[in-house]
């Protein structure tokens, strides 16, 4: 595959290159362009803004192929396809003009927040389970960004981009913890920076309690395998070759048995070295050890439940989310350069569940 662009704006160009897992249109262009959601690129094919090389189609039918055919590329034609059924060949080439996608300033609303820690440049939040960092498909509303908006006022404004105002990094929709929002440009260029550095030179430490199924054979351990997109699922994060670099430190606190003693599950501290999308849920599956809780990264271990406790299988069931908490959050304060600590007790979801594994059978 080829892109001409890195971002998906504009007049883009995709190679087919016959591995993309299916042969309609709409499954190769969401293969090949994770960044434009599938009802995006179904609607940009239904528009007739997705072309295909005349020459490649050859002289038989392309179902809904339009009449009117696009500017050459090298002297060659191409004509739009509105079929997103429509089956491409290995070595087909595809163009997609892409308009630029108009983003809509999110609404104040008012959630609560629970605050750590607030002054004039940063606010800490304590973030609960179940609540979206910022508005994306699906979650325009209802999310910490509008919640920040509503607290805040206008002091968010154009930080960060219209739809992440102040935000510097995120949690998952159902991972719990600490969270740090930048409140002026000066804040948000240092976290930021601080954040991208993920404390190889300076103090930003960010620390998870993960409980996972299974105990790792090492008390701590470095997990150093890249992350890329899914190649096939386009809402997961694999372990790939050609991914970018992910880096992550464990250390067991606790393991627990199941109903025949043996160890069934453990309590892992984990440290980021690097900030990639799911980087602790896909690192611990890729380890044979997958977060309780997780349908995404863990559905393979679901029957290991029936080897729980009564307690825990009931804590469990009752989670609906991946055990995982943000519990420790550390940074330089922007203005003062003053080393900042903070630790989040585990949420009552997560110490339920501690306290069930934990138990006497």
């Amino acid at each position: 595959m080829e892109i001409s662009a890195s971002h998906p704006q504009g007049l883009v160009k995709v190679v087919v290159a016959g591995d993309e897992g299916s042969s309609r249109l709409d499954r190769v262009l969401a293969a090949r362009l994770p960044e434009l959601s599938r009802s995006r690129l179904k609607a940009l094919i239904l528009a007739g803004q997705v072309r295909i090389d005349q020459v490649s189609i050859g002289q038989g039918s392309i179902g809904q192929a339009s009449t009117d055919k696009g500017s050459t590329d090298k002297g060659s034609v191409f004509v739009a396809v509105r079929d997103p059924a429509y089956h491409v060949e290995a070595g087909q080439t595809i163009t997609i003009d892409v308009p630029e996608a108009a983003v809509a300033e999110p609404a104040a609303e008012n959630i609560p927040l629970q605050i750590v820690y607030e002054d004039a440049d940063i606010i800490v939040i304590d973030k609960p389970a179940g609540l979206v960092v910022h508005p994306a498909a699906g979650h325009e509303t209802g999310t910490l960004v509008n919640a920040l908006i509503a607290h805040c006022g206008a002091s968010l404004s154009g930080i960060g981009g219209v739809k992440r105002p102040g935000i510097v990094h995120r949690l998952d929709k159902d991972t719990s913890g600490l969270m740090v929002v930048a409140k002026n440009d000066m804040a948000h260029q240092s976290l930021s920076a601080q954040f991208a550095d993920h404390g190889r030179t300076g103090a930003m430490e960010r620390g998870y309690l993960a409980f996972a199924w299974g105990v790792p054979h090492r008390q701590h351990g470095t997990i150093n395998a890249p992350i890329d997109r899914h190649p096939h699922a386009r809402e997961k994060m694999a372990v790939r070759a050609r991914g970018r670099e992910a880096v992550t430190h464990y250390e067991v606190q606790e393991s627990f048995a199941g109903r025949d003693g043996k160890p069934v599950a453990s309590l892992l501290a984990c440290r980021l070295e690097t900030g990639r999308t799911h980087q602790i849920r896909v690192h611990l599956s890729h380890l044979g050890h997958p977060l309780l809780g997780d349908a995404v990264y863990g559905p393979h271990f679901k029957t290991k439940a029936s080897q729980l406790g009564p307690a825990a299988q009931a804590a469990l069931a009752s989670l609906g989310r991946q055990a995982l908490h943000a519990y420790l959050l550390v940074i330089e304060h922007p203005r003062s350069g003053e080393l900042m600590h903070w630790e989040s007790d585990l949420p009552p979801d997560l110490a339920d569940l501690r306290r069930a594994l934990g138990a006497a059978l």
